[in-house]
């Protein structure tokens, strides 16, 4: 097909039209083609031709009328729930959690498979993942090839090979250059026209608050994922789609305490929930023995702040306050580096500890920062409660979706098409 004088040909314009249609119905509908006009920026017959399109498609329905200044009624229109799925994949600290989504990412089924003794385990992970998606396509009655695609939060750094696919090196967890597309691939066995997105989890919690969240609206913001252990996903001008920055690593403490990643003083071993429970029972704390995590840190949090005049156990909140100090100080390097305009807090732990710490690792984090740019940022929690890494893994697929004008991946004659691995991941427009 030509291309005209900027290297784009029709079916580029096409894709992008299309694109723009079902990004502005989908944030901002339902919409009349009157509106969609000045929405999208695109001329009253562009809006005619892809809306008819799309409607043809199935990815846009008529969602009842309005009136007009003196006219006619005016068709609203939206984008049709049931014209794909996505489903969101969160391998978390405690549990691999499970979720499928139709187009509006409204929750149709959800599995959580607990991870107990053998924890990370690959073989374990991937039985979970694939076990979870099979019993929530059976559930909600989905077949296969009805997914736009699978999208799935980790930890560790995630590496993009021509060969394997996704390859993830989780050093805290015990990960060294696993290949978990081609073992998800191999063990899952859904159609080839099913794409694989496979990133960072503090990332997938970035793009679901950017996207839904505390951060619409902002150029440049910081989400924390504040879990077991501790991460980042950093957006701005420059990398939009967000980045994971591996900020648990910081050294907060010279020769300090051991990281589950071998070194010493990071700020993952004083404020991931792992390390703040075990320095609890360092201290002379007792932890509740043979319950996960999350209830681990609901039962500190109780014994530091009792109720119904109970007195409070004095090591439980010194060891408390002087994370909600690291925290603070962990997030004063973030300003000082990056001078964003919002920081969010998620995660499971991030969500427990935020309600009672705010204010104070608000306090500190503005006491280590330099005062021009911690007078410049807010601080605050993520809004979208714990399942946010697995609703912004479904948008993985989502975004590539939209990125491809509405069209599925075409199917590859072997192995995952480069198209997969090197999908835009547009972030919705503000």
């Amino acid at each position: 097909m030509a291309a005209g004088r900027n290297g784009r040909t029709v079916r580029d314009l096409r894709r992008a039209n299309r694109t723009v249609v079902l990004q502005r119905l989908y944030f901002d509908g339902p919409l009349s083609r009157f509106e969609l006009g000045p929405a999208t920026g695109l001329s009253s017959g562009s809006v005619s031709n892809v809306v008819a399109d799309l409607v043809a498609d199935g990815l846009v329905e008529e969602a009842g009328s309005v009136d007009s200044d003196g006219g006619r009624p005016r068709t609203l229109l939206r984008v049709a729930p049931a014209s794909g799925y996505m489903i969101g994949v969160d391998v978390g600290e405690t549990r691999v959690r499970i979720e499928l989504f139709d187009l509006t990412l409204t929750e149709l089924a959800r599995a959580e498979q607990p991870l107990e003794q053998q924890r990370y385990e690959v073989e374990v992970i991937v039985g979970h993942i694939r076990d979870g998606i099979t019993e929530v396509l059976a559930e909600a009655g989905i077949a296969p090839e009805q997914l736009l695609g699978v999208g799935i939060g980790v930890p560790g750094i995630v590496e993009r090979t021509p060969d394997r696919g996704a390859v993830v090196h989780g050093q805290t967890i015990g990960w060294d250059d696993v290949p978990l597309e081609h073992l998800l691939r191999s063990t899952l066995r859904l159609p080839d026209t099913v794409p694989y997105f496979i990133d960072n989890g503090a990332k997938t919690l970035g793009q679901a608050e950017m996207w839904f969240g505390g951060g619409r609206g902002a150029r440049n913001a910081i989400v924390v994922l504040f879990g077991s252990g501790v991460g980042a996903c950093l957006v701005t001008p420059e990398v939009e789609h967000g980045r994971a920055v591996e900020w648990g690593h910081l050294t907060v403490r010279v020769r300090g305490r051991r990281c589950r990643c071998g070194a010493l003083g990071c700020l993952e071993a004083y404020a991931g929930a792992e390390s703040l429970l075990e320095r609890w029972r360092e201290e002379g704390g007792r932890p509740p023995e043979g319950v996960d995590e999350e209830t681990a840190l609901t039962a500190m949090l109780a014994a530091a702040y009792p109720v119904d005049g109970e007195e409070a156990d004095p090591v439980a909140l010194a060891v408390l306050e002087e994370t909600a100090e690291y925290l603070g100080a962990g997030l004063s390097d973030l300003i000082n580096l990056f001078q964003p305009e919002r920081i969010l807090i998620g995660g499971w732990a991030g969500l427990q500890l935020g309600a009672r710490f705010l204010p104070a690792v608000r306090r500190y984090a503005a006491s280590y920062a330099l005062r021009h740019p911690a007078e410049r940022v807010t601080v605050d929690l993520g809004r979208l409660g714990p399942d946010a890494v697995t609703v912004g893994a479904a948008i993985l697929p989502l975004a590539d979706f939209f990125a491809r004008g509405g069209r599925r991946p075409e199917p590859a004659p072997e192995g995952p098409a480069p198209a997969w691995r090197t999908a835009l991941q547009e972030r919705a427009p503000h």
